[in-house]
């Protein structure tokens, strides 16, 4: 066991291994503990679903909840909640990633509606609490020909990646870097502020992931996912830093992937012309360096 993981060894039908970890003990004795916690302060007025096929109960919207407010009692249980599921996400429950996002932005004045959100959440980890994420070293089929160069020179001239003056000599073999990100314009409907989420791969191994509502409000989808590309690119830039001061190879770019035509458009060609506001400027000229 590890910070409440089960890390173990896996072999692969062509024989090649991999570390996996497993989070299904923690996550099974922190529903067992919730259901017991529930049935001897909550009865009167909680319980856990007897089913949950989805984290969330349909169409549930925390920020429109209007339910009356929980008491300090009960809210302070709701955080203890939060905090719990906040951990399971960070050691491979991706799944819950947004919905205890959204919940854990109402921790300082919880609502009934929350809490039974949150019970929901741990009715659905009762449920699927089985999961397990694979340490992939295998490297990717990277389709290279999808990325396609350009001179840069005349913008950025001699331009070149941030190293670390101190960095020890790399060993092994090179590693590559891939980013998925996403956004959703205007999810939260009472700020309309959009959400950002992207995960990161170390080769074929999930090594980093998000989902967390965007600090601005963003008029457009472009700009969403501009915003959303920024922070993503912020991460990986860190990401390679670290690596090669652990001694770790890291050669090529890292490829980045989008559904946003006009993101790639803007952050990819030199002859693109982005001047709709300042910070989609800014944010433009950040991802394509």
């Amino acid at each position: 066991m590890y910070l409440g993981t089960k890390l173990r060894e896996i072999t692969f039908t062509n024989g090649e291994k991999a570390w996996a970890m497993s989070p299904s003990k923690y996550v099974q004795e922190s529903v067992s503990n919730c259901v017991k916690h529930v049935k001897a302060n909550m009865s009167d007025m909680f319980s856990l679903p007897k089913k949950a096929i989805n984290p969330f109960p349909t169409d549930y919207e925390p920020m429109e909840d209007g339910t009356p407010e929980l008491d300090a009692e009960h809210a302070s249980y709701y955080q203890q909640l939060i905090g719990i599921m906040r951990w399971m996400v960070e050691i491979g429950r991706i799944d819950i990633d947004t919905q205890v996002s959204m919940l854990a932005s109402h921790v300082a004045l919880p609502r009934q509606g929350h809490m039974s959100a949150a019970l929901h959440i741990m009715a659905y980890l009762r449920d699927h609490h089985n999961s397990r994420m694979v340490f992939d070293a295998h490297e990717p089929e990277i389709v290279k020909s999808d990325f396609k160069k350009y001179d840069w020179q005349e913008f950025y001239r001699d331009a070149k990646e941030a190293l670390p003056p101190n960095m020890p000599p790399a060993r092994g073999r090179a590693v590559d870097l891939r980013l998925y990100v996403d956004s959703d314009h205007a999810g939260d409907k009472v700020t309309r502020r959009s959400r950002t989420g992207y995960i990161i791969y170390l080769n074929s191994a999930p090594i980093q992931w998000l989902s967390k509502k965007q600090s601005t409000v963003e008029t457009s989808v472009f700009g969403a996912e501009f915003v959303a590309m920024k922070h993503g690119i912020e991460t990986v830039r860190g990401i390679r830093y670290k690596l090669r001061m652990m001694g770790i190879k890291v050669d090529n770019p890292t490829y980045v992937y989008g559904d946003n035509m006009s993101v790639v458009t803007n952050s990819s060609k030199p002859e693109s012309q982005l001047k709709r506001s300042a910070t989609p400027s800014v944010t433009m000229q950040y991802v394509s360096r």
